[in-house]
């Protein structure tokens, strides 16, 4: 599949591609005029990247990540950075609830003003 094709599919730019490859990402042959070609499993790991970068992995452990997805084991010092990882992102979600349920009191109370709100008292 040409870069355009892998953007397209997966939702990214062309630029967030070379910059996957650039970081050892997402590998890519060449043909003899230069042009990059990905194979088809390309879009799904473009969609893993994404939501690994989404959840706050910097690049340096996405990339220790992506042979762990490809084979299915990882070494016990990525574990326990994972798991740490995980435990970040569970307190984000906390938080984000926690925000999520203020603005429904806040759209609650414009809607409503005669309405009770349980966290804007």
């Amino acid at each position: 599949m040409r870069i355009g094709e892998v953007a397209d599919k997966a939702g990214v730019s062309v630029r967030a591609l070379r910059y996957y490859e650039e970081q050892g990402l997402l590998p890519a042959s060449r043909s003899p005029g230069g042009q990059r070609h990905y194979p088809e499993s390309a879009v799904g790991r473009v969609r893993l990247i994404q939501q690994l970068y989404a959840a706050g992995l910097p690049s340096r452990v996405v990339r220790e990540v992506l042979p762990c997805v490809d084979s299915g084991e990882a070494p016990p010092g990525l574990l326990d950075q994972l798991e740490a990882e995980r435990v970040r992102v569970d307190q984000r979600i906390t938080d984000l609830l926690a925000v999520r349920d203020r603005l429904d009191d806040v759209i609650a109370v414009t809607r409503d003003p005669d309405s009770g709100c349980s966290h804007m008292q």
